[in-house]
């Protein structure tokens, strides 16, 4: 049956069939058209979602993720610049970066925390 209405349908030069009916994109309906755009609201609280409600940024964090490094973030930088462009990894393992940490000279002396209290949150 899909066959029989796809031969009666009138066909363009390339081959595709030629469509007929209204034109949906120039509806005044509330559709993707221009005359039916509806105006958009900002709903968001000001707060960043992906953190979640209430969560505050440290000023380390803070300070990170606007770019502003501290010397010691600046040195770790530079030593995974160097291990990527001296192996020819530009995504290394967990267990390189870990490497490129030791031979900076960092070596756990302390019992492990809770992440979270870690940061200071």
């Amino acid at each position: 049956m899909a066959k029989d209405k796809a031969a009666r349908q009138p066909q363009s030069k390339s081959g595709a069939p030629q469509r007929r009916g209204q034109e949906r994109r120039s509806d005044d309906r509330g559709g993707r058209g221009d005359s039916g755009r509806r105006g958009v609201v900002d709903r968001r609280s000001g707060l960043d979602r992906r953190r979640g409600p209430g969560r505050r940024r440290t000023e380390a964090r803070r300070a990170a993720e606007e770019g502003e490094m501290t010397a010691e973030q600046f040195d770790f930088l530079r030593a995974i610049n160097e291990y990527k462009s001296v192996n020819k990894r530009p995504f290394p393992t967990w267990t390189e970066v870990l490497d490129v940490m030791k031979a900076l000279g960092y070596r756990k002396v302390a019992e492990s925390t809770d992440i979270a209290t870690a940061n200071g949150q």
